[in-house]
């Protein structure tokens, strides 16, 4: 599998999990006193502010022999998901996730109280009103979520190294064949594929900059 290619799927993978984590949480933590809340979100937010071989380490004991999802993956397969694609989607996503979360956040915050609180008085449900009101009044700071997210997932390097190696044909993503190239001499290669995810980066600011002005 070309680096591309598994970049690609990797990094949807990841934004998925992070997305259908991240915006129950995100709503959850609204629900909550505001200084709990930002307790709360301390660990979650954590990958943002420690180097990724910190995420990795933590990675490394979670999906090992001896952590949970580690044993869950023995009883069920009987192996480890370590040096696996598998394992590069939950670095990425374990990466990714609190850019997301900060981004949906904010936007569920900016959402106007008195909208949410017409949709009960005409009858909807917590969850109904979360659904057909806030949520899509937000969706604009989400989406800039979501493509940080695909952004942050795309280029992971740290974390995803540790846990998931830089295995040719297997788990040798484009943030890894750019080490893997610049490691044999190969600058051309290195360069092409730095390229790449920058032009990938410049995409993925635009939206989040096209989204975030519409919604100011």
């Amino acid at each position: 599998m070309s680096p591309l290619w598994l970049s690609l799927q990797v990094a949807t993978f990841a934004t998925l999990i992070v997305v259908l984590v991240g915006l129950p949480v995100a709503l959850a933590l609204l629900r909550v006193p505001k200084p709990l809340s930002r307790i709360l979100e301390v660990p979650l937010l954590l990958p943002l502010v420690v180097p990724p071989s910190v995420t990795g380490l933590a990675l490394l004991w979670l999906l090992g022999q001896h952590g949970p999802l580690g044993a869950i993956s023995i009883s069920l397969f009987g192996e480890t998901p370590l040096f696996t694609a598998g394992a590069a989607v939950v670095a990425s996503a374990a990466i990714a996730f609190p850019l997301f979360l900060r981004s949906a956040r904010a936007a569920l915050e900016d959402v106007p109280q008195r909208q949410l609180q017409l949709a009960r008085v005409l009858g909807d449900s917590w969850l109904r009103a979360t659904w057909r009101v806030h949520i899509p009044l937000a969706r604009r700071g989400i989406l800039a979520g979501v493509a940080l997210a695909f952004g942050r997932a795309l280029g992971e390097f740290g974390a995803t190294l540790m846990v998931a190696g830089n295995i040719p044909g297997r788990t040798e993503t484009l943030a890894l064949a750019v080490y893997g190239h610049w490691l044999v001499g190969e600058d051309a290669q290195a360069w092409a594929a730095a390229a790449l995810l920058a032009g990938v980066g410049v995409v993925v600011l635009a939206l989040v900059a096209r989204w975030e002005g519409a919604r100011a």
